[in-house]
C-alpha cells in the first residue's frame, strides 16, 4: 500500500494511491495516517478495502508528511562507502547517530527555507525505515520484522551549523523545513529488499547523487538492531539511513544550495520530491 496525507499544512486528510497511481480519499476508513495504522488488525482492514469504491481526489492537492504523530527521527551519518570517501573520512566502525527535531518535518514538495545566518545549505536523499512495532534489544535476524514501511526523506543540512559551531550535529539538521518526508509511505511488503534500491538527487536538472542502498555500510536490519540496544524504537519512529555520494559539501569546490535552486530526488518505488529553495521571510 502507498499511504499519503494531502491538503493544506495542519489540516491533511488520509489518502491511498491505487494501482493506477490515482489518489483516493481514505477518510471514510481512517481518521488519519498515524502509528496506530501499523497494528495488525488495522493493516488487515486496510488491505481489505476495495479502493475502486473510495472517492477520487481531484486536482493536484498539496501532499504533506505521510505519517502524523512521528515519535522521533533517528538519523545515521556516513553510512555509504562513497559518501565517506568524498568527505575524506574513514568508514565508521559503529553507526554514527544523531537526532533530527520533529519541528523540521515538512511535505515532499514544500519549499526548503534557508534559515537566518545559513551559508552552507545542503541536501541528502535518504531511505527512511518506519518502525511499526516496538523494538528493544532486537536480534539482527528479526529486525526487519519491526519495520512496517519505508519512505523517502531529504535530510536537509546546514554544514556551517553542523560542523563549524561545535556542540554536535543536530543543530545543523533541525531548522524548519529541513525534514521533507514522502510523498508516501510504502508498506514493507512492497519492498522486497531495502538494500537494492536506486537513490538519486538532481539540482536544477543536473544529477548530483546517483547511488544504491546496497552500498550502505550498515544495512537497515543492522541499524534497527543496533539502535534498539541504546534506545527503545517505538511505532511511528523513523530511522533515516544515510546518504550516498554527491552532496554539495563533498564537491570540490563545494556546491551549496542557493535561493532559486530546485532540488529533486527519488528512490525506486518510493516516489519523488521536488523543492524550491527560498529565503527566510522576515
Amino acid at each position: 500500500m502507498k499511504l499519503v496525507r494531502y491538503g493544506r499544512a495542519g489540516a491533511e486528510r488520509p489518502g491511498i494511491v491505487d494501482a493506477e497511481g490515482k489518489l483516493r480519499d481514505l477518510s471514510y476508513v481512517v481518521e488519519d495516517i498515524t502509528p496506530e495504522i501499523f497494528q495488525r488488525t488495522m493493516l488487515k482492514g486496510l488491505r481489505g478495502v476495495k479502493l475502486a469504491r473510495l472517492p477520487l481526489v481531484t486536482g493536484k492537492p498539496r501532499l504533506g508528511c505521510p505519517l502524523a504523530g512521528i515519535g522521533k527521527i533517528v538519523c545515521i551519518g556516513l553510512n555509504y562507502t562513497d559518501h565517506a570517501a568524498e568527505v575524506g573520512l574513514p568508514l565508521p566502525k559503529e553507526p554514527t547517530i544523531f537526532i533530527k527535531a520533529n519541528s523540521a518535518i515538512s511535505g515532499p514538495n514544500d519549499p526548503i527555507v534557508r534559515p537566518m545566518g545559513a551559508v552552507k545549505l545542503d541536501y541528502e536523499v535518504e531511505l527512511a525505515a518506519v518502525i511499526g512495532k516496538d523494538a528493544r534489544y532486537v536480534d539482527e535476524a528479526k529486525a526487519l520484522g519491526h519495520v512496517a514501511a519505508y519512505c523517502l526523506m531529504n535530510d536537509v543540512s546546514e554544514r556551517a551549523f553542523q560542523i563549524e559551531h561545535g556542540g554536535g550535529t543536530t543543530k545543523g539538521k533541525s531548522c524548519d523545513s529541513f525534514g521533507p518526508i514522502g510523498p508516501w509511505l510504502v508498506t514493507a511488503d512492497e519492498i522486497a529488499d531495502p538494500q537494492g534500491l536506486a537513490i538519486w538527487t538532481a539540482v536544477n536538472g543536473e544529477r548530483r547523487q546517483n547511488g544504491n542502498t546496497k552500498d550502505m555500510v550498515f544495512p537497515v536490519r543492522r541499524l534497527v538492531a543496533y539502535l534498539s540496544r541504546f534506545m527503545s524504537l517505538q511505532a511511528g519512529d523513523l530511522v533515516s539511513t544515510g546518504t550516498p555520494a554527491g552532496v554539495g559539501h563533498g564537491a570540490k569546490p563545494p556546491r551549496y544550495l542557493q535561493p532559486g535552486d530546485v532540488v529533486e530526488m527519488g528512490i525506486d518505488g518510493l516516489g519523488t520530491q521536488r523543492h524550491a529553495v527560498v529565503k527566510l521571510r522576515a
